[in-house]
């Protein structure tokens, strides 16, 4: 993890401005009374726009004139529209100069017309992908380096656990092809799960390693905050979250029949007051989630997730377990999946086997957009998170897709 976590900090270079965060935060105001005070970003804004008509057809021809933007329901004067068609990006109406340019070092293998292609981030969450299942999960990032990474896209590829993924921004697609090789499942199996140790939270390994998946998104999506006009798509391919599984089997009790030590089951259940804090493991794991939906909202980023089980039909013959708490933990953990990606205007590729369709989707979507740029008039800071709104002029027939929110960065406090 310690290389995975040096080499986050190559995304930095990529930067140019910060996107959804200011370009010149206001300096703070005096402390008053021995309170502190806090500074937040809070001035230039951009946000995606994806343009269809009826016939589900990308419209690439919309000027500034065309659109309007509310923040929590005031107008927003619009001052930068980029067009990013087939890849390339068209700048139509530039945003305003930073107060402050940051140094830019690209991959030394970037094509000759840098305008071209996409920004990928693939998440390669191999603590939570089944070693079974390898060869599938293989058989899946050769179809993402064939359908959805295309000549002239930079990628980054990260993973969190055994795999040892840490690969710097690059155009060179081999690279991608080298790294298949290498990914391995190494996710907990069920059985691990009832007989491993247990803390004041539960599993105390489920928890470490969501901790580390989330950890891991978070850092790279803090850094691709300082990438601008570029819609940043992240890969990440997982097979979900769920803080307290398998809870009646930790307990002890027949997969089947239930109970232990000639308890009752319900007996059984009302053991799990043992467990302090437990019963909040839902609650913990919709915090992580916003957090790092947040953190990508910040960065104008998209996440898409992608269950690599597909159609899951049950449990293998070998793990005994009762099909329906089977069935509950597979349904929290790819709802998980879905937070991740409709929270910030993706899509939860799970419990689907047709990948490719789903690739071609994601291709479509990160190829043809609009990125709009405005100076945020509300001067609040403790309004953190804002309400945004995309609406079209006069045109009636074609439908305007746009994230609904951002969430101001809160910055150190002032000394």
């Amino acid at each position: 993890m310690k290389t995975a976590s040096y080499r986050l900090a190559a995304l930095a270079t990529l930067a140019l401005t910060t996107a959804l965060g200011a370009q010149a935060p206001a300096p703070p105001a005096p402390a008053q009374g021995g309170q502190p005070q806090f500074r937040v970003a809070i001035d230039y804004v951009t946000t995606d726009a994806i343009v269809r008509n009826g016939q589900d057809q990308f419209v690439a021809d919309l000027t500034k004139g065309d659109f309007e933007v509310y923040e929590d329901g005031v107008k927003q004067e619009l001052t930068g529209l980029t067009l990013v068609h087939g890849g390339r990006v068209h700048n139509l109406a530039a945003p305003p100069a930073p107060s402050a340019q940051e140094g830019i070092i690209l991959p030394p293998s970037r094509p000759k017309n840098d305008t071209a292609g996409r920004i990928f981030l693939i998440i390669v969450d191999d603590l939570h992908l089944d070693f079974r299942n390898t060869g599938r999960i293989r058989d899946l990032f050769k179809k993402i380096s064939r359908t959805l990474v295309h000549e002239g896209d930079m990628f980054s590829i990260v993973s969190t656990g055994p795999s040892s993924l840490a690969i710097d921004p690059t155009y060179d697609r081999k690279i991608l092809d080298e790294a298949i090789k290498k990914i391995t499942g190494s996710g907990l199996k069920p059985s691990d799960i009832i007989q491993g140790s247990e803390g004041s939270e539960g599993p105390s390994e489920v928890r470490y390693r969501a901790h580390v998946a989330f950890s891991t998104a978070y850092d790279m999506l803090s850094q691709m905050e300082k990438i601008n006009n570029r819609r940043k798509a992240v890969i990440w391919v997982s097979n979900g979250y769920d803080f307290n599984p398998f809870s009646e089997s930790r307990l002890g009790e027949d997969p089947v029949f239930g109970g232990r030590f000639g308890q009752t089951r319900e007996e059984g259940r009302q053991q799990q007051g043992a467990f302090s804090g437990q019963q909040f493991a839902d609650a913990d794991l919709a915090r992580e989630l916003a957090e790092v939906t947040r953190t990508a909202n910040r960065a104008n980023a998209t996440l898409y997730t992608i269950d690599p089980r597909g159609l899951v039909a049950g449990a293998d013959l070998d793990e005994q377990l009762d099909p329906v708490e089977y069935g509950e933990y597979v349904r929290k953990s790819q709802d998980s999946l879905r937070v991740l990606a409709e929270e910030t205007g993706g899509i939860a590729v799970v419990n689907q086997n047709n990948f490719d369709k789903a690739l071609k989707r994601i291709d479509a979507e990160t190829s043809d957009y609009y990125v709009l740029g405005y100076s945020s008039t509300n001067p609040d800071p403790l309004k953190r998170t804002r309400k945004i709104e995309v609406k079209l002029v006069n045109k009636p027939g074609i439908t305007v897709w746009s994230r609904t929110s951002y969430s101001l960065r809160q910055q150190p406090k002032a000394p």
